[in-house]
C-alpha cells in the first residue's frame, strides 16, 4: 500500500512540474532606446515627445484674426552640470516646423487625414513665458538662465485664424508637429 501511494505520490508531482513547465501565463519585451547628445543638460524623456491638447475651439472665436485660449506647455531639463568657470548655463530654442500659409511666423496645420495637407486659414502661436510671440524657425530673444540639477523652460500655444470672415474658418480635427532646438551659450 505504502509503496501504491509513494507511486501516486511521485507521479503526482511529475505531473504538476511538468505542467508548470510547459505552462505559458505571460512573457513580453521591454526595448531601451535613447541618444547621448553634447549639452549640459538632459532633456526629459517626457518633453521629448509630447502632445498639447488645444481643444474643441469655435470656428466664431477664430474669425478676423481671434485667438483661442492659450494652454500651456513644458520642456524639461534634467541633470544639468555647467563647466567649471562658467558659460553654457543659458539655453534658447528655437521651434521650427511647416508654417500656416498665411502668416509663415505660425506653425501650419494640417487634417488628420494625411492626404489634406496644410489646412488654410488658421496656425499655431507658440509664446515664452512672458507672452512674447515666437516665430517659427527663429531662435527666441529670451535666454533661459539655468541652474545645476533640473529646469524647466514654460511656454503656451494656441490656435489664431486669418484675418477672414467665420466662413473661411475651416471645420474638422487638425494637428500641427514643431521641432524644437536648444542652444546653449
Amino acid at each position: 500500500m505504502k509503496k501504491i501511494i509513494l507511486a501516486t505520490l511521485i507521479s503526482s508531482a511529475m505531473s504538476v512540474s511538468a505542467f508548470a513547465v510547459e505552462s505559458n501565463q505571460g512573457h513580453g519585451k521591454v526595448t531601451f532606446k535613447g541618444e547621448i547628445i553634447d549639452a549640459p543638460c538632459s532633456i526629459s524623456s517626457d518633453s521629448i515627445d509630447q502632445t498639447v491638447d488645444l481643444g474643441q475651439i469655435a470656428n466664431s472665436v477664430l474669425a478676423n484674426g481671434g485667438a483661442s485660449s492659450p494652454k500651456q506647455f513644458t520642456i524639461e531639463l534634467e541633470d544639468c552640470v555647467f563647466p567649471a568657470g562658467g558659460g553654457n548655463d543659458k539655453v534658447q530654442i528655437t521651434f521650427s516646423g511647416a508654417s500656416a500659409g498665411f502668416n509663415s511666423k505660425l506653425l501650419g496645420v494640417t487634417g488628420l487625414n494625411p492626404d489634406e495637407g496644410l489646412v488654410g486659414n488658421v496656425g499655431i502661436q507658440i509664446t515664452d513665458t512672458q507672452g512674447a510671440a515666437i516665430d517659427m524657425g527663429i531662435s527666441t530673444t529670451q535666454s533661459h538662465q539655468l541652474q545645476a540639477g533640473s529646469n524647466t523652460l514654460q511656454y503656451s500655444a494656441f490656435v489664431r485664424g486669418a484675418d477672414v470672415a467665420v466662413d473661411s474658418i475651416p471645420l474638422g480635427k487638425f494637428e500641427g508637429v514643431t521641432n524644437f532646438t536648444l542652444a546653449y551659450n
